[in-house]
Formats: C-alpha cells, sequence, structure tokens
C-alpha cells in the first residue's frame, strides 16, 4: 500500500495535495524541540525538500525533548542539523534534506530565499532571527509559521505577506511574559502542541489549502488547560518598515547584528568571529599546548578552566558556564586572540 495512502485518504489533500507536497521546498530555521518535530512530521507527509539550518550541536539536556536526537549523537557532539539529517533520511529516503550548521544571517537568507521556497518554519529562541525570517518573508513573498514554547505555554501564528500582519507589526501586542527555558523549563507536551499548530498550517499552504490558514494568533496553557484566539488583522500597520508602505526590511539591512549572544536554557553565550576556524590546524595545535580535545569534521570540543568551549568550523564558539557576555569575551581573546 503507498506510504502516504492514509494522509490522500483526507480530502483536503487527497492526491493532488500529495503531488504538490512532493514537488514542496520548506526551510527550517532551528532544530532544536520545535525544528525536529516540525521536520519529521513534514518529512513523514512527504514534503519533497527540506532545508533545515541550525546553529548548536546535541547536548544531553536537548534529549528529553527533541525527538530526532539519540545518545550516541550527544556522545559525539555532531551538530543538531547533520544528527537530524541523519535520522529524517532513515524515516523517509524520498525526502531530499538539505543542512547549514551556521548562526542564520542577512547574507544567507537572502542566498535561501533566492531559490523557490514554498514556507518557512520558525523554530528558533530568540527575535532577532525572527525578525530576520520576517523580513526575508515579506521581501520574498514567502510564507512562514511562527512558533514559541515554555514552559506548558506556547503560541502560534501564520504570517502570509501581502495579508496578514507581519510579526513587526504583532511585537508589541504579543503577550507580555518573562519565563524562558532557563528559568521555566519546557514540557514535552507543550512543544507538541505547537508543533501540531505550525505542521497544519504548513500542510494548508503547501497543499493550496489557502482558505483554512488560521488568521489568529493561537496562545495555549496545556497544563492549566487554557486555550484561545486572538484576532489580529486590524494590526496591520502601514507605517511597518517591514510589509508597510515604504518598506526598508531593517533586519536585512542590518550591519551591527550582535556578535553575541545567550543561549536559552543552556548557561551558555555564543561568539561569531569573523572569519572560518581551521580546525584541523587548531586542534593540533591546541593537543600540542597540552589541551585535551574533542572533535569531529564540524567542530572541536575542549575544557578550559571551568568552561567547555565548542569551536565551529564557520568561525563561531560557543562558551558553556557562563551566561556573562563579558567573561565569555575575555575568555575567547585569551585563548583565541
Amino acid at each position: 500500500m503507498d506510504r502516504y495512502s492514509r494522509q490522500t485518504l483526507f480530502s483536503p489533500i487527497g492526491e493532488q495535495g500529495q503531488k504538490l507536497l512532493r514537488e514542496a521546498h520548506v526551510l527550517i530555521v532551528g532544530a532544536g524541540a520545535l525544528g525536529c518535530g516540525n521536520a519529521e512530521m513534514l518529512v513523514r507527509a512527504g514534503v519533497g525538500k527540506i532545508t533545515i539550518v541550525d546553529r548548536d550541536y546535541v547536548d544531553w539536556s536537548n534529549l528529553q525533548r527533541q525527538q530526532l536526537y539519540e545518545e550516541r549523537d550527544a556522545e559525539q557532539g555532531l551538530p543538531k542539523a547533520i544528527a537530524a539529517r541523519n535520522r529524517l533520511s532513515r524515516i523517509n529516503s524520498e525526502v531530499e534534506i538539505t543542512t547549514h550548521v551556521l548562526d542564520l544571517t542577512p547574507d544567507e537568507i537572502n542566498t535561501m530565499c533566492e531559490q523557490r521556497l514554498d514556507v518557512m518554519i520558525d523554530a528558533t529562541d530568540n527575535f532577532e532571527t525572527r525578525l530576520l525570517i520576517n523580513d526575508a518573508s515579506q521581501a520574498y513573498n514567502i510564507p512562514w509559521v511562527f512558533g514559541s514554547c515554555t514552559g506548558s505555554y506556547g503560541l502560534s501564528m501564520t504570517i502570509i505577506p501581502g495579508q496578514t500582519p507581519c510579526f513587526r507589526c504583532l511585537l508589541p501586542h504579543l503577550p507580555s511574559y518573562s519565563l524562558t527555558c532557563d528559568t521555566a523549563g519546557v514540557i514535552g507536551p507543550a512543544i507538541g502542541m505547537t508543533v501540531s499548530y505550525q505542521a497544519a498550517e504548513a500542510l494548508k499552504i503547501l497543499t493550496g489549502n489557502m482558505q483554512a490558514v488560521r488568521p489568529s494568533l493561537a496562545l495555549f496553557d496545556i497544563w492549566n488547560n487554557e486555550h484561545m484566539f486572538l484576532r489580529v488583522g486590524k494590526r496591520k500597520n502601514k507605517k511597518c518598515p517591514s510589509c508597510g508602505e515604504e518598506r526598508t526590511y531593517p533586519a536585512l539591512t542590518e550591519e551591527d547584528r550582535s556578535k553575541a549572544a545567550v543561549l536559552c536554557g543552556r548557561d551558555t553565550v555564543q561568539l561569531r568571529g569573523t572569519k572560518p576556524f581551521e580546525l584541523e590546524k587548531l586542534a593540533s595545535h591546541l593537543k600540542r599546548s597540552g589541551h585535551n580535545i574533542q572533535s569531529n569534521p564540524y567542530l572541536a570540543m575542549m575544557q578550559l578552566e571551568r568552561h567547555r568551549i565548542v569551536l565551529f568550523r564557520d568561525g563561531r564558539v560557543l562558551i558553556h558556564g557562563t551566561k556573562d557576555v563579558t567573561e565569555a569575551r575575555s575568555i575567547y581573546q585569551r585563548y583565541f586572540g
């Protein structure tokens, strides 16, 4: 029996919708909990091509909720994008999966959007990257699906260029809550609910069911049994620099994007260097200096004082054991110049 038979029996998709899925290309930004869930659901649904972008690697604390990863991925310190691709390829070998181990920048998202993309899915943990996705969405006329999850609380909205308010329009009106995964943690069922909302919206768009796309912001607290939908159509701002009458797409043109970021839930600071690392030469040099280095083709890890340091080939460095950007910069400059 055809692997998609149960899906094509669902009349809004049917055989024609399945054909559209086979021809579709989805960009997923982030391969954490939301990225894993969305990627697996869309790969199993038969989306033809999926591109995954992520800046991090698999850590033991990810295994509680990031369903694509296994203990050996954490043992090897595999980049999440690579570990996700390995698992997804075993789930559905018919799907073309492209991965990028990097921190998304304006140049990179511009390059990705210049090829055909049918929808982008937000699986990030920071507003800077969401604004970047948002401006690319507006500039290239590509729908995207916002998602966020903390503790037992989640929210999601689909943003259609030219129809809905964009993310920048909504920022002043989003629920104000200060909880993060650092302070409140997160539970799997809340992630599953958020993923279900996001993936369902993506399937509607990809199969041409635009009339079924939800016109509201979905909010829920799965632990306290709260669920609501907020209509946000009137929040569209004519003066918005991303989707208004005089657009400048500020996130795509900002040259002073942060070079340092505190990663959600990781007690970790990421620093972005100005040039790539030659990992093999660097690892060899550090070993000669007496440091214990663990490496794979994508990154190198070492322990310095009380901090674990991870160096990526693209020039990024993760400094674990601190949330203090100043301290992280000091460590970086002391050892890497």
